[in-house]
């Protein structure tokens, strides 16, 4: 578990230390988007709900009154929720729609040098991992099980 303090600052994340804070290098840019992403989210929240009007002096809304009004949903579950739910639509797909064709075909040409950057399928089949969904291949073909899953994603924390 990751013991620090994060910080962001100027789109930077900066982190103290209170032991020894170390980030896995492959997990850093995840944890900096996730972090970057709720910020947003909270700034934007923050310009739609407005101020709060007590005791006769006006105060922004804390953290706990926005996740109180959007029934604690954020936008980072909704986006993962998306991408499950596309995932397993090109899943079902028959083998001579285009897309599924797009999808399912691999590039000849060859990657660059350095860390490969992780593939959308990648990243979609961790998340579905994430969620413990034993055997997701069948899942996939029975479209109500499956909107079972994507609202699962919805709610993971």
């Amino acid at each position: 578990m990751w013991d620090g303090v994060c910080i962001v600052e100027g789109g930077r994340l900066k982190y103290r230390s209170i032991s020894a804070c170390i980030i896995e290098r492959r997990r850093a840019p995840e944890i900096i988007f996730e972090l970057m992403s709720r910020v947003l989210e909270k700034r934007i929240l923050r310009t739609i709900c407005g101020p709060t009007y007590e005791n006769g002096f006006w105060r922004i809304k804390t953290n706990q009154e926005l996740d109180r009004i959007i029934k604690q949903k954020n936008i980072i579950n909704f986006a993962r929720a998306q991408k499950i739910g596309w995932y397993g639509h090109i899943e079902r797909m028959q083998e001579r729609r285009m897309v599924k064709a797009i999808h399912s075909c691999k590039p000849i040409s060859k990657r660059p040098t350095g860390r490969p950057k992780i593939r959308w399928e990648e990243d979609v089949k961790k998340d579905i991992q994430k969620l413990k969904v034993p055997n997701w291949k069948t899942f996939v073909q029975d479209r109500r099980r499956w909107k079972a899953v994507v609202e699962k994603a919805k709610t993971l924390h």
